[in-house]
C-alpha cells in the first residue's frame, strides 16, 4: 500500500520521537525535525510507507552518528516483554487451544511499535488479548494451511514483540513438528525492529531456521531482499507476516497464502482493511 497523505505528518513526528529517544540537544533535535520535514516535500505518493521510512531513517541516523538510533530503547522493550513471560506462558500452558492463544499471544506483542500513530500499553492488551476477537478472522483457514503445509516462513516485525514471537514459533513447533520453521527478520536496524542480533540473543537460531532477509525497511520488500530471502519467501507453503509494516510492504503481493497478524495501529491501515484503530487482524490472502 501507498502512503496517504496522514502518513506524512507521521513520519515527520518520527524525527521528535528519535529525539528524545538519542536525548538530543536543540541543536540536534531541529536539524533532525527540519531535515525531515524538507524531506517530506518530496515523498513519492507511489512508494510504501517502510521504503520512506529507510530513507528517512537513513538520513536521521547520519545526522545523529549513531548506527542504531533506538538500540537503548529496544533493550528496554525486550526487558520488559520478558517480565511477562511467565504470566503469559502459564496461560498457554493452561490453554485447550493452544495454537489460538499461541497466536494472540503473538498479535499482543505487536502494540510495541515506535513508529506507530497510536501507542497501546502492552500490559493492558495482555490483559484483554484473550478474550478479544479478531476483527478481520481467518483464523480457521490460517489454521487449515498450517495443518498442511511443509514450509513457513514468519517475518518478525519489532523488538520486544520478537519475545512474544519466540513462544509463537515454539507452539507452531510443538503442534507441528514436521513443519520446517523460519524467523526472518530486518537486514540492518531500522526503526525498533528486530535484526540478526536481538533475534539471536533470543535464541530463535537454536529452535527454528533464522535468516537475515537484507532488507533496510521497516517492512519486507522483496525487491530489497537478498537471493536467499526472496527463494525462501516464494517456496514457503505459508507466510505469517506480523505487523503493519510488512502488511503495508505486501498489500499487495505478487504470492498468495499470506497470513498478516497485526494490531491496527493507524487510520490509514484501519482504512485499507475497512477496520478500527485497535482492532486485531488475522487475515488471510
Amino acid at each position: 500500500m501507498n502512503i496517504a497523505n496522514e502518513c506524512i505528518g507521521c513520519i515527520v513526528n518520527q524525527s521528535v520521537k528519535v529525539s528524545k529517544a538519542i536525548d538530543a540537544d536543540e541543536t540536534l533535535s531541529n536539524k533532525l525535525v527540519s531535515t525531515v520535514e524538507d524531506m517530506s516535500k518530496s515523498f513519492s505518493y507511489s512508494d510504501t510507507p517502510p521504503k520512506i521510512a529507510a530513507d528517512v531513517y537513513e538520513k536521521m541516523a547520519e545526522i545523529a552518528n549513531k548506527e542504531d538510533l533506538y538500540d537503548e530503547v529496544k533493550e528496554h522493550s525486550t526487558k520488559k516483554a520478558l517480565s511477562f513471560v511467565p504470566i503469559v506462558k502459564e496461560k498457554l500452558q493452561n490453554s485447550s487451544e493452544k495454537l489460538l492463544t499461541a497466536t494472540k499471544i503473538a498479535v499482543a506483542g505487536n502494540v510495541i511499535d515506535l513508529a506507530a500513530e497510536v501507542e497501546f500499553d502492552l500490559e493492558e492488551e495482555l490483559e484483554k488479548i484473550f478474550h478479544t476477537e479478531f476483527a478481520y478472522n481467518d483464523f480457521d483457514r490460517f489454521k487449515d494451511q498450517l495443518s498442511v503445509a511443509k514450509k513457513v516462513v514468519v517475518l518478525g516485525d519489532n523488538v520486544g514483540e520478537h519475545i512474544f514471537d519466540y513462544m509463537f514459533v515454539e507452539t507452531l513447533k510443538e503442534l507441528y513438528p514436521n513443519i520446517k520453521l523460519t524467523y526472518m527478520v530486518r537486514g540492518n536496524p531500522i526503526i525498533n525492529d528486530v535484526t540478526i542480533k536481538e533475534a539471536k540473543e533470543a535464541g530463535f537460531d537454536q529452535i527454528c531456521n533464522l535468516v537475515n532477509s537484507g532488507v533496510n525497511t521497516p517492512g519486507f520488500t522483496y525487491a530489497r531482499a537478498t537471493d536467499e530471502a526472496k527463494e525462501l519467501f516464494d517456496s514457503a507453503d505459508l507466510i505469517i507476516s506480523k505487523g503493519m509494516g510488512n502488511y503495508e510492504c505486501m498489500s499487495p503481493s505478487h504470492r498468495k497464502n499470506i497470513c498478516f497478524l497485526l494490531k491496527v495501529k493507524c487510520s490509514v491501515v484501519a482504512s485499507s482493511l475497512s477496520k478500527e484503530i485497535g482492532d486485531i487482524v488475522c487475515k488471510l490472502t
